[in-house]
This record gives structure tokens, C-alpha cells and sequence, in this order.
């Protein structure tokens, strides 16, 4: 009989796999991939799985009224969980169900900063036997490794020890041109995508694609940002989600209305519907984001439990502040290469009480600029030390998570 799990693990697990199924939904919209789309099922299964285990263990915990108020937040969490699971499954079917997706998004999200790819490794390939650290993916194509599916078994974050096999799927996040550079490697053939289509003007179904693609940044800004808020223990964080779930609402409103003008123009509105279920499920994404943060604004403290379990999962939260004369003032994210020489993502910068989401790889840095990254945990003090804060460690709030997207 297999030993049961602590809610720290079901916790970390959940957590992990919920946040890889909305990396790997939007990536089959834009690949137009039914594999991926199949693979954030599986996902969904084993979430649902997690997730039931989860609430039996802590029925089985509470024995007093006391205990049962404790493990309360847990549960909350357990639902934004499945919550962002069920919003990455909807996604998913747009694709399973060919609701119809309009090229011009496609084409948007083809073409983003960074992408996500699924990569398996073939018979003939130049990657079997090798581990993820002499690979050196990062410095050599610029991909960095998120998961491995080894036949039924995830492995999340893994680490630079890890050993590839034939059959392996990788799935990688990284600049779009580094993912043909990877297949090859694995023993498949490029895909080559054409260029993105210029347009001369913008019609009425290229706003909606625009605001899009906008609700897609926000609603995994927010999943970072809120969890982010609870590790750091930040109001001001939890805040800012709240603004950005302001900020949702009215771009789904708004785009609404730029479907219903596109549809007048189309001979086949019928690809429209896809849009609209996708920036419903993006909406609810940042719904599920929200709902963690009252985990601090109602309660003050998160369950210790909470913490725990976010801090051992497979990135962490790096907080950083740009000293004036360090290496990032007056440099842009792409002049640092934050994400090849830290391994971390900038998620967020906050500049004079103004947030930056998902700020540009020209974004330059000034001197008092608070950084918002996520990544491996040796990636904080390389972060830090390029920003010049030499805040004592402890003292410049910086947590262990796990998550998802770059820019550098």
C-alpha cells in the first residue's frame, strides 16, 4: 500500500502541474498542437488526483475546531489551484474541440518574445545519455527545460544531474528560434514558421487579438505576482493583483465588442468563438489569482503549511533593487541577459509605485528599480549582485516558489 502523501507534498505537486497546464494550453493555441492540448489533460488528471488526496488528508487532520480553521487556508488555496487547472483545460479544448482560432492570434503568439514547446526525443538523436548541465540548453539555444514527461511520470524543475533517454518529452520555454535548434538536437525535423504578416491597418479583428493576447500576459503576471505576494508577505502586491483583476475585466468587456465588430466582416465568424472562450478562461485565471491573495489580505499570515509547501517547490521569487552605478543601471533587460547569466525571469518591476508587467527585453533599469523575478534558487544572489543590492540576506525578502515566461 503506497504511504501517504503530506500536504506540503500534494500541495508542491498540484501547484507545479497547474502552472505547467497553462504554459502548455497556450502554447498548443498558438502551435495549433492537439498533442499539447492532450497533454494538458493528463495534467488535469493528475491535479484532480492531487487535489482529492489533498482534502482527505486534511479531513483526516482536523480533529478540533481549531485544527479545521487552520487548514482552512489550505483548502483555499487548493481551490485557486483548481481553479487555474480547469481555466488551463478550457484553453486546451479550444484546440481538442476546433472552436476556431483566428490566424492573426496565432500569428501574435507565434511570434511572442518567448514560447513554450513540447520536443521528443527520437530514435536518432544527440541528446540521449546526456544530463540537462552539460547540454548547457540555456547557453546554447537559449530553451530552458520546465518539465520532463518519462512515460507516465513528471519530473517539474529539473535539475542539471538529470539524465536524458529516448522517449523523453522535454517542454521548454525560451526564444522562439531556439525551439528548431532543439528539435533538431532530438532528432526531429524544424518547423520553420514564416514571418508574421504585416498590416498596413488595423481592423477591427486585430484589436481583439491585441487585447488578447494582453489578457494572456495578465492573467500569468497575476498567478506570479500573487503568489509572490503571500511568500513575501506583500499588501502592496496583493493589491496590484487586485488592479489587474480590474484591468481583466474591462479588456474582456472591451474585447467583446471588437468580436462582435470583426464578426460583421468576417465570411466565417465561427473563429471568433475560440477567442472568446479563451479570454474567458484567461479572465478566470486572474479570478484564481486574486482569490490566493486573500489568503494574506483576510488572515495577515498565510498557513505555515502554505509556506512551506511553496518554498520547496521549483523556482523561487528573487527580489531585487538596482543600486545606482551597478552593472543593471541605465542597461536594458537585454544588454544584462538576465535570464542566460541569472537564470531568472523578471516578472515585474516597480518603478516610483508603478508596476511594469512583463516588462520588454529594451526595458532599461534605473537606479532604485525593484525587481520581481522567478527562477532557480542559486539564480537570487547572481540577480542581486548584478543590481548591486547588497542587502544582507534576510533582509531583501526573497522566497522560494513555483512557476511560469521571459524577456530578456
Amino acid at each position: 500500500m503506497r504511504n501517504r502523501r503530506t500536504v506540503k507534498e500534494l500541495l508542491v505537486g498540484a501547484k507545479d502541474a497547474a502552472e505547467l497546464m497553462v504554459d502548455l494550453a497556450y502554447a498548443a493555441i498558438f502551435f495549433g498542437d492537439e498533442s499539447l492540448a492532450r497533454e494538458v489533460l493528463r495534467l488535469e488528471d493528475r491535479v484532480d488526483e492531487l487535489l482529492v488526496e489533498l482534502r482527505s488528508v486534511c479531513m483526516l487532520a482536523a480533529r478540533t475546531p481549531d485544527d479545521a480553521d487552520q487548514l482552512a487556508g489550505v483548502l483555499s488555496l487548493a481551490v485557486s489551484i483548481e481553479g487555474i487547472a480547469d481555466s488551463a483545460e478550457d484553453i486546451a479544448r479550444v484546440v481538442l474541440k476546433d472552436l476556431g482560432v483566428p490566424p492573426e492570434l496565432r500569428d501574435d503568439l507565434r511570434h511572442a518574445t518567448e514560447v513554450t514547446a513540447r520536443v521528443r526525443i527520437r530514435e536518432e538523436n544527440r541528446l540521449e545519455g546526456e544530463s540537462l548541465r552539460d547540454l548547457e540548453f540555456p547557453a546554447h539555444t537559449g530553451m530552458w527545460v520546465i518539465a520532463i514527461r518519462r512515460d507516465v511520470d513528471w519530473i517539474y524543475g529539473p535539475d542539471g544531474g538529470e539524465i536524458l533517454r529516448e522517449g523523453d518529452v522535454l517542454f521548454l520555454q525560451g526564444p522562439r528560434e531556439g525551439v528548431d535548434e532543439v528539435r533538431e538536437l532530438a532528432g526531429g525535423t524544424p518547423r520553420e514558421l514564416p514571418p508574421p504578416p504585416e498590416r498596413a491597418k488595423l481592423s477591427n479583428l486585430d484589436r481583439a487579438v491585441d487585447i488578447m493576447v494582453e489578457l494572456k500576459n495578465l492573467s500569468e503576471v497575476a498567478v506570479g505576482l500573487a503568489y509572490s505576494a503571500i511568500l513575501l508577505r506583500d499588501i502592496a502586491l496583493a493589491t496590484e493583483v487586485g488592479v489587474i483583476e480590474d484591468r481583466s475585466d474591462e479588456l474582456f468587456h472591451q474585447l467583446e465588442g471588437w468580436v462582435l465588430r470583426a464578426a460583421a466582416e468576417l465570411e466565417d465568424p465561427d473563429e471568433l468563438r475560440g477567442m472568446l472562450h479563451l479570454a474567458a478562461a484567461a479572465e478566470r485565471i486572474v479570478d484564481s489569482a486574486q482569490s490566493i491573495c486573500r489568503l494574506i489580505e483576510d488572515d495577515g499570515l498565510p498557513h505555515p503549511i502554505i509556506t512551506a509547501a511553496l518554498t520547496e517547490a521549483d523556482e523561487i521569487v528573487a527580489e531585487a533593487i538596482v543600486a545606482s552605478g551597478s552593472a543593471a543601471d541605465g542597461r536594458s533587460l537585454r544588454e544584462l541577459r538576465v535570464h542566460t547569466a541569472t537564470g531568472m525571469e523578471v516578472l515585474a518591476i516597480e518603478r516610483r509605485n508603478r508596476w511594469f508587467y512583463r516588462p520588454r527585453s529594451t526595458r532599461r533599469l534605473e537606479a532604485g528599480d525593484r525587481l520581481l523575478a522567478i527562477g532557480p534558487e542559486e539564480g537570487a544572489p547572481r540577480l542581486r549582485e548584478v543590481c548591486g543590492d547588497a542587502r544582507p540576506e534576510g533582509e531583501e525578502g526573497w522566497h522560494e516558489r513555483a512557476d511560469d515566461d521571459d524577456d530578456d
